[in-house]
Parts: C-alpha cells; sequence; structure tokens
C-alpha cells in the first residue's frame, strides 16, 4: 500500500510541476479543518506545492486543492483524490460551466499593477476604457487569430508584449526586433498581419524582449497568446469575438470591485 501511494506521490507531483514549471507564491494559509487536509496532503505528497485548500459544497464538501497552478479535488480525510475538472450541469442541456477552470482563474489571478507597461506597446481603440494585456508572438498562428478579433473590438486599451517563442519560432525575435525599433511600434505590427512586412530597420536598437520572457515565466505564461484581463485572471489561448468581449466587461467590473475592496481594507 505504501508503494502504491508513493507511485501516486510521484505522479501527482509531475502532472502538478509539469503544469507548473515556476511555481507562484502561496495564495492562503489555511485554518481548522482545511489546515488539517492540507497537513495530511503535505504528508502523503511532501513535495507537492500546495497553495490552497479550501472546502467546497459539492458532493458533501469536497476540498479544493491548489497544486502550483492546478486544481484537485480531495475529502477531508485525504483518502481519494480527483484530479480534474468538475462541471456545473445544472443548465443542461442549454450548458456546462467548468467550475475548476473558473475557480483556478481566481486564485491564479495576478496583481496587474506589477506589470510593467514600459515593456510593452499600447494601442488605444475607442475610449480605451478596458484593459489588456497581450502576450503575443509574430509568428504564432493564433496570435494573428487574435490581431483579427481585435480589430472588431472597441472601447480597449491593448499592452502587447514581445514573447517570441524561439524553440518554436526561430526567426520571431529577430521579427520582434524590427517592431520594437520603429518609431510607431503600434502602427508597424498591426502593419506585419495585414501585409507580412516588417519595418526597415536592422532591429539593434534596445528591446525588452528578453524582459518579457522572464515576465512571461514568473506570470505563469508559457504559451502565446497569453491574455491578462483587467483582473489579473490569465487565460491562454485566441478567444472569439464574443468571449472576448465576455471576458473584457467581467473582468473590468471584477477590477473595480477589488480596488474597492483594497481601498475597504
Amino acid at each position: 500500500m505504501k508503494n502504491r501511494w508513493k507511485v501516486w506521490a510521484l505522479v501527482l507531483l509531475a502532472w502538478a510541476m509539469a503544469a507548473n514549471a515556476q511555481s507562484p507564491v502561496p495564495v492562503d494559509n489555511p485554518t481548522g479543518e482545511a489546515a488539517a487536509v492540507k497537513a495530511l496532503l503535505q504528508k502523503k505528497f511532501p513535495d507537492a506545492p500546495i497553495r490552497h485548500v479550501e472546502k467546497t459544497p459539492y458532493f458533501g464538501g469536497l476540498y479544493e486543492v491548489l497544486l502550483g497552478e492546478q486544481m484537485i479535488y480531495t475529502n477531508k480525510d485525504v483518502t481519494h483524490v480527483l484530479a480534474g475538472a468538475l462541471y456545473d450541469a445544472k443548465n443542461l442541456p442549454d450548458g456546462m460551466q467548468n467550475l475548476t477552470d473558473a475557480r483556478a482563474r481566481e486564485l491564479n489571478r495576478i496583481d496587474v499593477a506589477t506589470i510593467p507597461v514600459s515593456y510593452a506597446f499600447k494601442r488605444v481603440k475607442g475610449r480605451g476604457e478596458r484593459v489588456l494585456y497581450l502576450f503575443s508572438d509574430i509568428d504564432c498562428p493564433f496570435c494573428e487569430v487574435i490581431e483579427r478579433t481585435l480589430r472588431d473590438i472597441d472601447n480597449v486599451t491593448v499592452y502587447t508584449f514581445l514573447l517570441p517563442l524561439d524553440t518554436l519560432h526561430p526567426d520571431a525575435a529577430r521579427k520582434s526586433k524590427t517592431i520594437w525599433c520603429d518609431k510607431d511600434r503600434a502602427k508597424a505590427w498591426e502593419a506585419y498581419f495585414a501585409t507580412k512586412k516588417l519595418p526597415d530597420n536592422k532591429g539593434d536598437c534596445e528591446t525588452p524582449i528578453e524582459k518579457v520572457q522572464q515576465l512571461a515565466q514568473g506570470l505563469g505564461i508559457r504559451g502565446t497568446p497569453g491574455l491578462v484581463f483587467a483582473d489579473g485572471t490569465i487565460v491562454p489561448g485566441a478567444l472569439p469575438k464574443e468571449r472576448m468581449e465576455a471576458e473584457l466587461n467581467r473582468a473590468d467590473v471584477a477590477a473595480i470591485a477589488l480596488r474597492a475592496a483594497k481601498k475597504g481594507k
């Protein structure tokens, strides 16, 4: 039995660490029964990066546990562990809500005030009241999809961070440098996605690209496009217009609530 637990510990730890190469700081310090659950988990999985433990109303009191950036579930005695998504099926057949994804995003929220926007170029569309921090690779096909989507979205300020993924796109860093070295970076960026023509410069100015790569790693952004919304939630991938609009609106409201909560403390 002990050997079986060791195998599961290795499997669970490998799964958590593969998705979380650089574990963020702890989210909270549980008390009471949640603290006891954390202690049991830590005993059985001594190297697991346990950041959060909290009781849920699901299945008579299942505990949600944040391992690195990934959510798992367990009972209070830690005799069973569930690694997978939990869905709210109340609205079937119209749709289901991924409760695991929503909760993990909330717990992994970052403080956008700590994002150095000097590493990005800025685009303001309309009033620019909503905010999006976009980590993008110039040769990423999904980033091109995001750019097409953004053409049809108004009232947003977009901070674009150049994040060339060297292993996938070996020429992306060179292209990104020419964009950054142009006198109008935003215009040069949009022109490239429209015409595939780069600015006429050698890309030999000082750029923040290496700093952006370090920043992305610290935030847990490992692919492009990486989207950070105004409330600090991180969403990967090329969202369609309807989802992008919904996320921008949701995050705008949530950011206001977070700022009010900070002032109230």
